[in-house]
């Protein structure tokens, strides 16, 4: 694993001039050395992608989706290979490196069943009104233009597959862009749609500096931008390039709120067993992980020395252990930051009960209570394994203290009151709602997003179709309606 991995350019393998190593934050091996592609291969590549777009918008759907269902069958065939890889180059424990190669395998899947479906066209009557007599429109989908998609460090394979296999369904050209951290796997789904047909040019892997990251965003030639990472990064690029398209995905603090009629000891066991791991999983770096739990004066009491047990009882070491649930965060600095922020809410008079130690880039599952309202903490999206808990008055006060955060990406309540489920979903300034667990689920199909400075636009599958596409009429005249 300690070879050098070439890129994907235009749909063969290249090298640059220079390389970059990736290293493991458990024990700092290193996994790989990256070779990483010069200016004017990056130019080659997008060159390439944007003159073969028409080609790729016209490729029947037949053979779109037979690359994708490859795809997705070479994932499956090589899971522990690379979920191996995951947690090499992540730091993520193997339990979750395998479920994440699981998630890629169904996002292929999807895409490949979208792309048999997809553009099927919609037949409008235009003789509603007097002068449409005799007319009928044809609304199709077609490309807005090349795809530059940027993934991120925490699910380097699964959200490399949401930019790329929705592009390839829709017959957009994609340049794909893998975190600089984690960009080992990005390339191996590289290497699998090289095993297929797919035009040259339509797709490539290029594993560039983030400061290299500008220009490329500049490209007039990339109409289409793709981002999921940082609030901060996520927003410059879309206030740099306002003529573009630019699907945002970005952070949270995701809440879970524990309402009054959740009071059985089964429930209670339950929420504080979800609310442990989905504060946890990935070592708390997923933007739907639950960083805030809003618990009712009803079931207080008795809810939060079960969070505490359970999440006492996570196993943090070596990720390549499969009983190990928490591993360390993607860098040593990444654990520092989250140490400084529980410091900082400490000093200030939180309460911390259990956690708050940090060895290396491995910092401790961790709870508070009665933090401020000021702190970093309880402001920004920690992206590590920390957990809040608050007291509340009924739910009105619950609901109100879930939107008095700038994110708004998803929300899980506890509740067996359908009537509340349907409350929530109106009055939760959010992208989605989970009922009865933490807001950490995501099915890959579904539309998923948020709303503040949770992002811009909607993920999943068919979502990103439409976002990568726009709709075009055909109006035919003198037709017998």
């Amino acid at each position: 694993m300690t070879s050098t991995h070439a890129f994907w350019l235009a749909g063969r393998q290249a090298t640059g001039e220079t390389t970059f190593d990736v290293t493991n934050s458990w024990d700092g091996r290193l996994v790989g050395k990256v070779s990483v592609p010069t200016e004017a291969q990056v130019d080659e590549a997008v060159a390439a992608a944007y003159a073969v777009r028409d080609e790729f918008a016209a490729l029947p759907a037949h053979a779109r989706a037979a690359a994708l269902d490859h795809v997705g069958k070479r994932l499956v065939e090589r899971t522990e290979e690379i979920a191996r890889l995951i947690s090499a180059e992540n730091g993520k424990p193997m339990k979750w490196a395998r479920g994440e190669v699981g998630r890629a395998v169904s996002v292929f899947r999807f895409a490949a069943e979208e792309a048999r479906r997809f553009n099927g066209g919609e037949a409008q009557r235009l003789d509603t009104d007097g002068g449409g007599t005799g007319r009928l429109a044809l609304v199709r989908r077609f490309p807005k233009g090349v795809v530059l998609g940027i993934a991120p460090f925490n699910f380097p394979l699964n959200l490399c597959a949401h930019k790329i296999a929705p592009a390839i369904a829709a017959g957009v050209p994609i340049i794909l862009k893998p975190a600089p951290a984690t960009p080992l796997s990005g390339l191996i789904i590289g290497e699998l749609l090289a095993e297929t047909d797919l035009p040259a040019g339509s797709w490539s892997v290029l594993p560039v500096a983030n400061d290299k990251m500008p220009a490329l965003v500049q490209d007039e030639r990339l109409p289409v931008i793709s981002f999921t990472g940082s609030e901060k990064v996520g927003y410059s690029i879309m206030e740099s390039v306002p003529h573009k398209h630019c699907t945002l995905e970005l952070g949270g603090n995701g809440a879970a709120v524990v309402l009054a009629d959740y009071a059985s000891d089964e429930d209670l066991d339950w929420a504080a067993k979800r609310i442990a791991l989905f504060s946890n999983y990935q070592g708390g770096q997923s933007c739907i992980s639950v960083q805030r739990v809003i618990a009712d004066a009803a079931v207080y009491d008795r809810l939060l020395p079960r969070i505490v047990a359970a999440v006492e009882a996570m196993v943090t070491g070596d990720p390549s252990d499969d009983a190990t649930d928490v591993g360390p965060l993607v860098s040593e600095d990444a654990a520092k930051r989250v140490e400084s922020w529980v410091d900082e809410a400490v000093a200030a008079g939180a309460t911390l009960l259990t956690g708050g130690k940090r060895d290396g880039a491995t910092y401790a599952p961790t709870v508070l209570t009665e933090v401020p309202g000021d702190v970093t903490l309880a402001t920004e999206e920690v992206f590590g394994p920390v957990l809040t808990v608050q007291k509340v008055n009924g739910e009105a006060e619950a609901f109100a203290t879930v939107n008095s955060s700038k994110y708004g990406l998803q929300a899980g309540v506890f509740t067996h009151d359908i009537q509340v489920a349907f409350r929530a979903h109106r009055a939760l300034e959010v992208g989605g709602v989970v009922i009865g667990d933490a807001p950490s689920f995501r099915a890959d199909q579904m539309p998923y997003g948020g709303t503040k400075r949770s992002g811009v636009g909607r993920e999943g599958v068919r979502s990103a179709m439409d976002d990568y596409t726009y709709e075009r009429v055909l109006v035919l005249t003198d037709l017998a309606l």
